[in-house]
């Protein structure tokens, strides 16, 4: 299970019931439907803790049960599935010129998505806080007046994010020493719910692993695209945080020290060639006639319709952005040796243009053969990958073996 910001404690690990409650659920969660001897078959637990946790969280209602199966020797069973239809956690991600806020409900059913036109990167820290309040706060009333309780909400942004939730630097935002969480939990008046914040990109590989292409992968990175690029980094089965939190900033690399300004302040940086801003800008220079870009979508859709019509210089444009995305792709493969680096966000959108130079270069750079056996893929997910991920996160201290309270 992959590790988020509010996860137990590790004194809370050491409750023999919680860890065993966890891995009832996560049991269940890969293998559904299943009895509950096949619970005990397949995690070592006895029948008579199979038998008491499953009451628990069917009385919780975490668990359900769907009926008799006879295709098995001896008695028919009752058969078990996630339930946790009176829960449900919010994701929310902070875009170049939206908000997203996405529902799920335990077993990861979306319950809702809502984008909100916004220019973050012109807006106050104050006025984001707010947006996301508003957001919040409407998805809250939708969801409790459905009768179902909110556990947790996570909020993903294009920058650095310590353990407390507090954004030292977001290039992208121009924010510095932002602290997001405890305003957020101050603009939502302290709410009885958790309220936490993460990169964009460690929660995009949080959903990159439990919902997309490559669940489950042990060694994975996804590469968000987006007002910034970030790499969230899963290690065997892990988040990769670093001492601070501050891992997978891959945006500001260095690709060529000559190479154009970046917003931090030095040149070359993957994101003056990449990010969501440069790719629109030097593709759509008429752009800047209009000032600063405030919705990108029209944008990618133009940068599409002209590449699917073999306009030359756009094709040239995303070939030379698919080398720079293939170039930083190898030195994460030559760093962590991933099964894959997934990219997402706006990489995704234009991957058939982006990829073959992409894994052209990449190849070229990676230094173990055949790139020691890891894949440069697009997300099947969608943009809103940050916002799943986020509600993912959200569920961390249930899926970990802690009850709601009651």
């Amino acid at each position: 299970m992959i590790s988020s910001h509010n996860e137990p404690r590790p004194s809370d690990l050491g409750d023999v019931r919680t860890a065993n409650r966890a891995v009832v659920l996560r049991h269940v969660r890969r293998h559904a439907p299943c009895s509950r001897a096949d619970i005990a078959a397949h995690t070592g637990l006895n029948k008579a803790t199979v038998s008491s946790l499953v009451g628990e969280l069917v009385e919780r209602r975490l668990l359900r049960e769907t009926g008799l199966t006879e295709n098995r020797v001896g008695r028919p069973a009752t058969m078990l599935v996630l339930d946790g239809a009176p829960y449900a956690a919010l994701g929310m991600q902070i875009g170049a010129d939206e908000l997203v806020v996405l529902a799920t409900d335990l077993a990861g059913t979306r319950l809702l998505t809502w984008r909100r036109a916004f220019a973050a990167p012109s807006s106050s820290p104050a006025e984001t806080v707010r947006a996301l309040a508003a957001l919040a706060r409407r998805a809250i009333t939708r969801l409790t007046g459905q009768g179902r309780r909110v556990l947790g909400l996570s909020v993903g942004v294009p920058g650095l994010v310590n353990a407390d939730g507090a954004v030292p630097r977001a290039t992208a935002l121009n924010w510095r020493d932002v602290a997001l969480a405890a305003d957020l939990r101050a603009a939502l008046r302290e709410p009885d719910l958790a309220v936490d914040v993460d990169t964009d990109a460690n929660l995009a590989a949080l959903a990159e692993h439990r919902h997309g292409a490559y669940a489950g992968a042990a060694h994975l990175v996804h590469l968000t695209g987006g007002a910034s690029v970030g790499a969230g980094i899963v290690a065997d089965g892990r988040l990769l945080r670093g001492a601070r939190g501050f891992a997978g900033e891959v945006g500001h690399l260095t690709l060529d020290p000559a190479g154009p300004g970046c917003a931090c302040g030095r040149r070359g940086c993957l994101v003056a060639y990449a990010g969501l801003p440069a790719v629109v800008g030097r593709l759509l220079p008429d752009t800047r006639q209009d000032g600063p870009v405030t919705d990108f979508l029209p944008e990618i859709q133009r940068i599409q319709a002209l590449a699917r019509q073999d306009d030359p210089t756009v094709l040239a444009g995303l070939a030379d952005v698919g080398c720079h995305l293939g170039h930083a792709a190898s030195v994460l493969a030559n760093l962590l040796n991933p099964q894959a680096v997934v990219v997402g966000g706006h990489f995704a959108a234009l991957a058939p243009w982006l990829l073959p130079a992409a894994r052209t270069e990449f190849a070229a750079r990676t230094h173990a053969p055949a790139a020691g056996g890891c894949l440069l893929d697009a997300s099947t997910l969608d943009s809103s990958a940050t916002a799943l991920g986020g509600a993912t996160a959200a569920l961390a201290a249930v899926e970990s073996g802690r009850l709601p309270a009651a």
